[in-house]
């Protein structure tokens, strides 16, 4: 019975080839596969097509699915935190977010519930001796947004497409499941998955984010107007105007008090000091000397990182990094497994 049991999994189904084609291969591998819907945004058109394609793979691959109703979960912890950030002046990182909370969290305990020991999901990442690791294709590799996911959810996760070449995946579904349709049938996913069009326009039903601020240098002379401080992000060097300007301006702080952005030349961006909120990091953590991404396509960086008196992770970088927003992920790797993480909080040049 027990070995039985170990071969049940809940597959988390978008309704796109990628986890369509996992619910092939779990059936190739012996897995009994129940198909799982995630209602997490309100845009109802996306939902209603995704299911009717859920609802045709689980056909054709004779296969049961759910349909799990966790809009108000995904409200209370993703979608308002969306929010809020970017009022409060931070980048959000919604994914890495809704990972630990919703994917793995909620519908994990529902999958235990209805007596699927194994939960699997398309993300282009592997399991090795108990811990995330990088997927084979680097270009694709989803590890960054799964930083958080609990130990017992890694214990359970199956990551099909873990070894799998992104660019091959539609080529060879179509082949193997024709009854799928053609590569003009599916979009890629979108990077936030209740954006329709951009962020900007998702903050507008909340707040009034076309309100015209001062731009000011490092020493607090304004030397500019911008369209709103929710519209910029640290680093970004478009959208606003600067004075006289003849040499490129970026981003380096954002003040929602006033409603002012601060620019300065690409240098100013420089932080080798990163404090972060942990989130997920081992029992016996202690002080140690790692790789960390500031970003998801930032490049790894050498780092010293511990915990500080304040119980905050602190990451004293080997190198500068630019680019460094409250709000994104800190994530330390191990080589290319995870060790852990949490969401950064300041930073600074010291």
């Amino acid at each position: 019975m027990k070995e039985y049991l170990l071969k049940k999994v809940a597959l988390l189904m978008s309704g796109g080839v990628d986890s369509s084609y996992c619910a092939y291969l779990l059936k190739e591998q012996g897995y009994e596969v129940l198909g799982v819907y995630l209602k997490l945004h309100r845009r109802e058109e996306l939902h209603t097509q995704n299911i009717r394609n859920i609802q045709k793979a689980s056909e054709k691959l004779n296969i049961n699915y759910t349909i799990l109703e966790f809009q108000e979960l995904f409200s209370k912890f993703v979608y308002e935190e969306f929010i809020t950030s970017y009022k409060e002046g931070r980048t959000p990182n919604p994914c890495a977010i809704c990972n630990p909370q919703m994917k793995f969290g909620f519908a994990l305990q529902k999958a235990l519930e209805l007596g699927y020991p194994n939960i699997a999901t398309g993300h282009y990442a592997r399991i090795e001796n108990g811990r995330i690791k990088e997927a084979y294709d680097k270009n694709k590799d989803q590890s960054y947004f799964l930083f958080g996911i609990s130990q017992d959810a890694i214990n359970r996760v199956i990551f099909p497409l873990g070894h799998s070449i992104k660019a091959e995946i539609k080529p060879t579904a179509l082949e193997k499941l024709p009854w799928l349709g053609s590569l003009e049938t599916y979009k890629d996913s979108q990077e936030i998955c209740f954006v329709e069009t951009n962020y900007i326009d998702i903050l507008k039903k909340h707040y009034p984010v076309d309100t015209i601020g001062d731009i000011v240098d490092k020493k607090g002379n304004k030397i500019g107007q911008h369209q709103g401080y929710m519209q910029y992000t640290i680093g970004k060097r478009k959208g606003f105007r600067v004075d006289g300007a003849h040499t490129p301006h970026y981003v380096i702080g954002i003040h929602p008090q006033n409603n002012q952005i601060t620019v300065g030349s690409k240098e100013d961006l420089a932080k080798n000091l990163v404090h972060a909120k942990p989130v997920s990091l081992p029992k016996d953590f202690k002080q140690i000397e790692c790789s960390v991404k500031i970003r998801y396509r930032s490049p790894k960086i050498p780092a010293t990182v511990f915990l500080n008196a304040n119980g905050q992770l602190e990451a004293r970088l080997k190198e500068k990094a630019y680019g460094v927003a409250n709000g994104q992920a800190l994530v330390l790797y191990d080589n290319d497994c995870i060790i852990g993480g949490g969401f950064i909080s300041h930073s600074e040049i010291a």
